[in-house]
């Protein structure tokens, strides 16, 4: 009697980010993905769980002259081939600027995984804000101090020593 092994994938779960040129179209950034989720699902077997757009973005360096991008953030799982394929298609892509693929640990649920990124995503969105409205208030209280010392000065002091300096002034001219 033979023993029949079933062959089963070894899927593993991976998180993508991608950035691609701010000129790229709805329909380019589409076909993109498509290509993609093509070669995780068809050729490998996988699956895509998430793809989220962040949209344009200020780059913290410039990439080929750009100061913008568009961010991709995306969760799938597949065979670890898959990768190497992924990564040789967006290295001919002219709109993939940079990609980075992660692969995360064996039993991390993707859903549970997503969930927590945008949690945390969301805390430091707002850790941000609350910082720059500290700065914004910070800001206006040094040019709100300016203006006080300003107009705590006498007027009569200040317009007397003008007069003085006119008067200064008009001596010598005689």
């Amino acid at each position: 009697m033979a023993l029949q092994l079933e062959v089963r994938p070894n899927l593993r779960p991976y998180e993508g980010i991608i950035i691609v040129h701010p000129d790229a179209t709805e329909e380019e950034q589409k076909e993109l993905f498509r290509r993609n989720k093509s070669i995780i699902e068809e050729q490998f077997g996988g699956s895509v769980k998430h793809l989220d757009t962040w949209g344009k973005r200020t780059l913290a360096n410039p990439i080929k002259k750009h100061r913008k991008a568009i961010y991709f953030h995306t969760t799938f799982e597949a065979e670890p081939q898959a990768i190497a394929e992924l990564e040789r298609t967006m290295r001919i892509s002219d709109k993939v600027l940079r990609f980075v693929h992660t692969r995360l640990d064996d039993g991390t649920d993707l859903a549970a995984y997503v969930e927590n990124f945008k949690k945390a995503l969301a805390e430091s969105a707002a850790r941000e804000r609350e910082r720059e409205a500290k700065f914004q208030a910070r800001k206006a209280g040094q040019k709100g101090a300016g203006v006080a010392k300003r107009e705590s000065r006498p007027e009569e002091s200040v317009t007397e020593a003008r007069q003085g300096e006119e008067d200064g002034s008009e001596e010598e001219e005689a």
